[in-house]
């Protein structure tokens, strides 16, 4: 991974936390399930053994994408946001068609569209990006072009 990662510091919390579990449970569960499976004889027909060193090698893989994940971290600073320019970090009010609503510019690992968190390299959010209050900004969205008002920057 060469890219910067940002994330903030509840993403980075998360990302610990999901590799803890894995180190200190599942890596351990998944080796006592391969070595059950390898007890069980011959490994060339054996699909238990076959399957469960699969699951040991996916959760390892994803234990060395976490590590790096965390070591090349980037925390995206939040808080006051007094000359109002839309940054990473930022939650944005936006109005379109009369209608209000809030993002939060995250990361690419922690969007969400679910949670109104939106990533800085989205259309929506690459538009935002070093925008202030009062500003406007147009993306081109599956519906058509979308005209959006920024209300709130903090």
């Amino acid at each position: 991974m060469t890219q910067d990662f940002y994330v903030t510091s509840e993403g980075l919390k998360e990302l610990k936390e999901e590799l803890k579990v894995l180190v200190d449970v599942k890596r351990p569960e998944l080796i006592d399930r391969v070595a059950t499976a390898r007890a069980h004889g011959d490994l060339s027909k054996n699909s238990e053994y076959a399957a469960a060193t699969q699951d040991l090698a996916f959760a390892e893989g994803r234990m060395e994408e976490l590590e790096e994940l965390i070591a090349k971290a980037q925390i995206i600073k939040s808080g006051k946001n007094a000359n109002h320019i839309v940054k990473l970090g930022s939650k944005v009010v936006l109005k379109t068609n009369g209608k209000s609503q809030t993002f939060e510019l995250v990361g690419e690992w922690e969007a969400n569209p679910l949670e109104q968190k939106i990533s800085h390299t989205s259309p929506l959010g690459r538009a935002l990006l070093g925008k202030k209050m009062g500003e406007q900004v147009e993306i081109d969205a599956p519906a058509g072009r979308v005209k959006y008002h920024i209300v709130k920057v903090h």
